[in-house]
């Protein structure tokens, strides 16, 4: 009962009977479990792809593209990840023109 009473709690808000009967709870905690570890993968991949389309936009205007931008700082050996690249063009622009001025020049 117990086993049961724990599974089902798990299983609270899923719809129709798989938040109710103890076999098909079961069946939709495995699917859960697949998915969510499945989608911790993908969820890097979603903010990466972010973080390109952010840094992209920052270096339009400078006349330069995404992938010779990053290119060119693996050349100079500046050692900033895309996260941080997006971060700072999002909020400190001033910052981010001096990188792109470093990157150029």
């Amino acid at each position: 009962m117990k086993k049961r009473r724990s599974m089902l709690k798990r299983t609270k808000g899923f719809r129709n009977a798989r938040s109710t009967k103890q076999k098909q709870a079961r069946e939709a905690l495995f699917h859960a479990g697949k998915y969510a570890f499945a989608h911790r993968k993908d969820k890097k991949a979603d903010f990466r792809g972010l973080w390109q389309t952010q840094i992209s936009a920052a270096v339009r205007p400078h006349g330069i593209s995404y992938s010779k931008f990053m290119g060119i700082l693996k050349k100079k050996n500046i050692l900033l990840n895309r996260k941080m690249l997006a971060n700072i063009a999002e909020l400190h622009p001033q910052a981010f023109e001096r990188i792109v001025a470093e990157v150029q020049g």
